[in-house]
């Protein structure tokens, strides 16, 4: 199996200062999140409801992807399906070179992402925009995001300020954030006014009532489709939800729990084009479905993009979402990236600790860690199972199987305590890379049982 991860998380982990700064940054955002369940009584009935109407949902898809698609239809909305994220490009291309389309301005999409839509166009002619603060940040610095609700957490005030001065002509030692949001706004006031249209992604998509909900704190989204005459909307299948009185469950669940918010600053609604413009929805497969046909995997899908489970995970907090192979880092990333291709992101199932903190905190309940680990014990038939950790649990099966070796092994253990430095802390050892290992015992417990020290 390959060490990527460990090996891009020892880099992370070189710069002390900030790394300490991640990882109290995102458990300052769990504190937050805390606060905020604590505060509804009912928060733990919302957590039941929203996973059954997830599970609900996700095993009666094509009811609510039909009803959702001729709602929207009856709303005046072109509605377009696409198979695989080539196919979601090719329909967006078509639609934007329909309407001779130079520059478009786009609301945060982690779907887009997913489809790389960004360079697709932008190799097509078309100028993209990006007009989420930290989307647009993580664009000029051209990198990819490291988280799924705050992509630029990770860049410090100084290194955005460095930026603006590099691409905004931004005052030269002015790294004040209220400065450099301001210098930010009359950039991407000037893309909203020239832009021939505009793309957001959804949170939510209502079967009953056809219309797509995107929430916000920047209004971005409002700006990116209230401006330009053209409107396309990204979704994907697991987005749809049946109606209003679910919607009101995830809303009171999903900024709670991403953010520490009671809500976002915006939550638009979006159900029809406004007079004058054109509206089109593209539903995105993209392997979805494949994933509702996978009995021990298909939960994933019941996953809001809040990122509490990034938050609260102490391997993500720790290591940064570079160090994660697949573009979505953290629990849910590892699910997503193995369901995408288990053979190419095997590397980052070992980037957990199995402490089930992600579970607890999820707000659709999905089974995070017990799906982890279900990969972990794939990987051998993958032939991705690490070879080191293979001969030493065929050595410590060899040991526990044989008492006598056993007792051997404790009684000579102590010895361990004395062995000079570099024959315990070597390439061998890789526990020991960053630790220290215990202090064996004298005596151990199974010998003081055995004399009746213990009772």
């Amino acid at each position: 199996m390959s060490t990527k991860h460990s090996k891009a998380a020892g880099v992370f982990l070189k710069n002390i200062e900030k790394s300490k700064w991640h990882d109290a940054t995102f458990w300052a955002v769990r504190t937050k999140r805390d606060v905020q369940a604590q505060s509804l009584d009912e928060w733990e009935q919302l957590r039941e409801m929203a996973s059954n109407i997830k599970k609900h949902t996700i095993t009666h898809m094509d009811e609510y992807l039909e009803k959702f698609a001729t709602n929207a239809e009856k709303n005046g909305i072109i509605v377009h399906w696409a198979k695989d994220a080539e196919e979601f490009n090719s329909i967006v291309l078509g639609i934007l070179r329909e309407h001779n389309v130079k520059k478009l301005v786009k609301s945060k999409s982690m779907l887009t992402e997913e489809c790389e839509m960004n360079p697709y166009l932008e190799k097509n002619g078309i100028e993209v925009v990006e007009t989420d603060l930290g989307e647009r940040i993580i664009q000029l610095m051209d990198q990819k995001p490291s988280h799924i609700v705050m992509p630029a957490i990770h860049i410090t005030q100084e290194e955005v300020g460095d930026l603006f001065r590099e691409k905004l002509n931004s005052e030269e030692g002015n790294n004040d954030p209220t400065y450099l949001t301001y210098c930010a706004r009359m950039s991407l006031r000037n893309e909203f006014i020239t832009a021939d249209a505009g793309m957001t992604g959804a949170n939510f998509g209502v079967a009953e009532t056809g219309d797509i909900v995107v929430c916000t704190n920047e209004g971005n989204a409002d700006m990116s489709t209230s401006m330009p005459k053209l409107h396309i909307a990204a979704i994907g299948l697991e987005k749809v939800i049946p109606d209003y009185k679910s919607l009101a469950v995830f809303q009171r669940l999903l900024c709670r729990s991403g953010t520490g918010q009671p809500t976002t600053t915006f939550t638009s609604h979006f159900r029809k084009a406004r007079p004058g413009a054109e509206m089109h929805i593209v539903l995105v497969d993209n392997g979805r479905s494949d994933i509702i046909a996978d009995p021990e995997h298909w939960e994933t899908l019941k996953c809001l993009r809040c990122g509490a489970c990034m938050n609260t995970c102490p391997v993500y907090r720790r290591s940064g979402g570079y160090s994660y192979t697949y573009f979505i880092p953290g629990p849910i990333g590892i699910n997503l990236g193995m369901l995408r291709n288990k053979y190419e992101y095997t590397d980052n199932v070992s980037a957990c600790s199995l402490c089930c903190s992600c579970d607890n905190v999820c707000p659709a309940k999905v089974n995070l860690s017990e799906q982890i680990y279900l990969w972990r014990q794939q990987l051998d038939s993958l032939g991705e199972a690490n070879k080191m950790k293979k001969v030493m649990s065929m050595g410590m099966k060899l040991v526990f199987d044989n008492p006598c070796l056993y007792d051997t092994a404790l009684k000579f253990a102590p010895l361990v305590n004395h062995a000079p430095r570099f024959a315990v802390y070597n390439s061998l050892n890789a526990w020991g890379k960053g630790r220290e290992l215990p202090v064996f015992a004298k005596e151990s417990f199974q010998t003081m049982w055995k004399k009746g020290k213990v009772k």
